[in-house]
């Protein structure tokens, strides 16, 4: 926990440092919601069939969606995806002829109904 899901569009493949967005979010994360960096799971979904705007290819998006355990303050929540925006900006090259959209979303997980399980390795 959390789950952090990053939507792109193909066009954006070449420009977006996916590891590296990745390696410095999982910290920055563990600090603004009080949480272990081994907490931190991202995946990353490339789509390379899309529609944005008018349907010019020279439109581009990054979205961020970071599910969370219930619980933190709004204030925690705006922090961390004010934060997350930044850092994503970072970790995308110039894209000269693109226009490059980027949108992060902070939902919660019910802690109620959550549940996870993390097998050691070597262990089955």
């Amino acid at each position: 926990m959390p789950h952090i899901t990053v939507d792109y569009t193909g066009n954006l493949a070449d420009a977006f440092d996916r590891r590296g967005f990745a390696t410095a979010l999982h910290p920055l994360v563990a600090k603004t919601i009080d949480t272990r960096v081994e907490a931190c799971k991202t995946r990353f979904r490339r789509s390379d069939e899309y529609v944005l705007a008018d349907g010019a290819p020279e439109h581009a998006l990054v979205f961020v969606r970071a599910a969370v355990l219930s619980g933190r303050t709004p204030e925690a929540r705006t922090q961390l995806s004010e934060a997350v925006l930044e850092l994503l900006r970072e970790h995308l090259a110039p894209t000269p002829g693109l226009s490059v959209q980027t949108a992060v979303d902070v939902v919660e997980l019910d802690r109620t109904w959550y549940r996870s399980h993390t097998e050691p390795a070597g262990e089955r």
